[in-house]
């Protein structure tokens, strides 16, 4: 994986599955896969429907995409808890990066368009459903920035909810690194700034008894196979817990730095006091 955040201590060894284990795998990765495979032949369907009707806006297979994520937890069996109201109507959200679980856990309860690194659309599986799913790709080069700006401007103005990891990275899950700032510029746009507000979300997730606590995190160069069998494997699951903190409008704010730093502010607030919450 191209995550780039390291640990003082590398990575544990991800744990061996025994018999039962594998048992456990088989029961839920199966399931899974077809939901997975039967989501996506019917979001083809249902944007090609789309785009016949209403272009690039997606009214249907937000829906289908935010099923599949619910179907998710209900086979897995890591529990899933959200608090605070997410939020309704176009604007963005912001939230700290752990795992690629955090592709379902923030999509179950609401639905949003995903921003990601252009890498990640030459992921083998991931990058395919992420663009079947409509997810937003950018470079990290200046050069593209206001092209990148102009494709912001027009998923808002079409009432999309785009959410992003101003991190740039995963973690343990048991931190909140320094916001970006970089991708806060294109709200401050004339056409935005005076009506669009961003939600800040913490996602905290809490490792089964007898786990390593950052069992569910995915960092560094881990194996996305290996921890995917991991997971699905557990023969005790833990749960994740989502918070939604009240909305923050743009136009409160002087420039992209302050209004990163507050969004950075709410979502390390809303981390349990005995996690690691520095870098």
């Amino acid at each position: 994986m191209s995550d780039t955040w390291r640990s003082e201590s590398p990575p544990p060894p991800e744990p061996r599955l025994d018999r039962l284990g594998w048992v456990i795998f088989v029961l839920r990765a199966i399931p899974f896969a077809l939901t997975c495979l039967i989501g996506f032949v019917l979001l083809v369907l249902v944007r090609l429907v789309e785009r016949q009707i209403w272009g690039g806006n997606r009214p249907l297979s937000r829906y289908l995409q935010q099923g599949v994520c619910k179907a998710f937890f209900a086979i897995s069996g890591i529990r899933l808890r959200y608090s605070g109201l997410p939020m309704t109507g176009a604007g963005a959200v912001v939230a700290n990066h752990s795992s690629w679980i955090d592709i379902f856990t923030l999509s179950a309860p609401m639905r949003v368009v995903f921003v990601s690194k252009a890498e990640v659309r030459s992921w083998p599986g991931i990058g395919l459903l992420a663009r079947a799913t409509g997810t937003v790709f950018i470079n990290r080069d200046r050069r593209e920035a206001k092209a990148q700006q102009n494709v912001f401007l027009d998923r808002l103005l079409a009432g999309d909810k785009l959410l992003f990891f101003p991190e740039g990275t995963s973690t343990d899950g048991r931190r909140v690194l320094p916001f970006k700032a970089t991708l806060f510029g294109p709200f401050f746009d004339a056409a935005l700034r005076d009506r669009l507000k961003i939600q800040p979300v913490t996602v905290i997730y809490r490792a089964a008894k007898g786990a390593a606590p950052g069992f569910y995190g995915w960092w560094g160069d881990m194996e996305f196979g290996s921890h995917l069998s991991k997971v699905l494997g557990a023969r005790r699951q833990g749960m994740v817990e989502v918070i939604y903190h009240e909305p923050l409008s743009v136009s409160d704010f002087a420039n992209r730095k302050a209004l990163a730093r507050a969004c950075e502010e709410a979502v390390r607030g809303g981390m349990p006091w005995d996690y690691q919450i520095n870098r």
